[in-house]
């Protein structure tokens, strides 16, 4: 009897652990990190990364990456059920004289309401009759939580998409700024911004709320959302630190939202960057490839500030407050090749299912570009 007991208790334990990983991934507001939602990702890309590998071309590689995310929420949901028949086993056996097999029957069948196996006692319908209840409340999560997923991810991928536009594929600065001086907007750069505030914004709420958005790519195998918004800030911040034209606070309010975030999002993912960085601390940008891009945007005939010191000493006190999470993000989704973000992301290791949450090595053995 003693055994038994303890066999409905375990499963009662199992069951609330499964219902909380759903109900903490799915309806929680803001999203929280859950252990089995990261084992069924982790495991998933195990299996995907490899596959990738195997192709030479970046095009067929991406195209294999694209599916990991969409795959691992399929998995998730096949696990979640799975994990619900499994906790209802011992509560079976523990209430009727069915062997383990037996239970299992009647789990599954309670669960996918087929009806393939009756419950043998009123103790065993009550336990059947709210289990076919969670099977219909995690297929109605289901129904709820894909269309929101992919709402978010069009929204996302709007706006990259028309970067792609001005700033080319991988999008840089040096395109961007050089193709809208090219047209006669350098001076509507203030009117750029505010859309691309909101963008952040949006991004933050969606991507800490619906974690698993920050794994899925974009259509174009060299386009990324984390490169983008890289992209976006370094533009931004070139142009309040070196552009010889009048300061535009839409920008630094861009900024702002911006840096808050992609540390947001990095600290969802178990990164702490820096919440008050020094203007003075080091960035992975180096004065050297600083001085390059203001060469190429010479050549494409903006206006540069004469007191390049100045201009790296502002550029440097922006970028500072975004670097460390942008390069965490770009190793955690395994960004496509893109200046100034992707191109040195070495530091920072992609999580492991040893190892679940993203983390960086010791300052010392960091590449020599730091």
């Amino acid at each position: 009897m003693l055994v038994r007991a303890l066999a409905f208790v375990a499963g009662l334990v199992l069951l609330q652990a499964v219902l909380r990983s759903a109900v903490r991934t799915v309806v929680v507001p803001r999203g929280e990190s859950v252990l089995l939602a990261r084992i069924v990702f982790l495991g998933v890309r195990s299996f995907y990364t490899p596959l990738a590998g195997r192709h030479r071309d970046a095009e067929r590689r991406h195209a294999v990456l694209a599916r990991f995310a969409p795959m691992s929420l399929g998995v998730l949901a096949f696990v979640w059920a799975a994990a619900v028949i499994l906790a209802f086993v011992p509560m079976y056996w523990a209430v009727t004289d069915l062997d383990v097999l037996g239970a299992l029957k009647l789990s599954g069948s309670s669960l996918t309401t087929l009806g393939f196996a009756a419950p043998p006692d009123a103790a065993a319908t009550v336990l059947s009759v709210g289990e076919a209840l969670l099977g219909l409340g995690v297929i109605a999560l289901l129904i709820a939580y894909l269309p929101t997923i992919y709402g978010h991810f069009s929204r996302r991928e709007e706006e990259v998409l028309k970067f792609e536009v001005r700033a080319g594929s991988p999008p840089t600065p040096t395109t961007y700024l050089t193709r809208l001086h090219a047209i006669g907007w350098t001076s509507r750069l203030g009117e750029i911004w505010e859309p691309w505030e909101t963008w952040f914004e949006e991004v933050q709420e969606s991507h800490t709320s619906q974690p698993s958005l920050a794994l899925f790519r974009s259509q174009a195998a060299t386009n990324s959302w984390i490169t983008t918004a890289g992209a976006v800030l370094d533009t931004a911040a070139l142009s309040e630190a070196a552009i010889d034209l009048p300061s535009e606070p839409q920008a630094a309010l861009t900024l702002r939202a911006g840096f808050l975030s992609l540390r947001a999002i990095a600290e969802f993912y178990g990164l702490r960057p820096n919440p008050d960085p020094a203007p003075s601390d080091p960035i992975s940008v180096s004065r050297a490839e600083f001085d390059q891009v203001l060469d190429e945007l010479e050549r494409g005939g903006l206006p540069v500030k004469a007191d390049r010191e100045q201009a790296w000493r502002d550029f440097a006190g922006w970028r500072v407050n975004y670097d460390e999470a942008l390069l965490a993000l770009c190793s955690l989704s395994g960004a496509p090749f893109a200046r100034w973000s992707s191109d040195r992301c070495e530091r920072f290791h992609r999580p492991t299912v040893r190892h679940p949450r993203t983390w960086r090595v010791d300052p010392l053995d960091a590449p020599a570009s730091w």
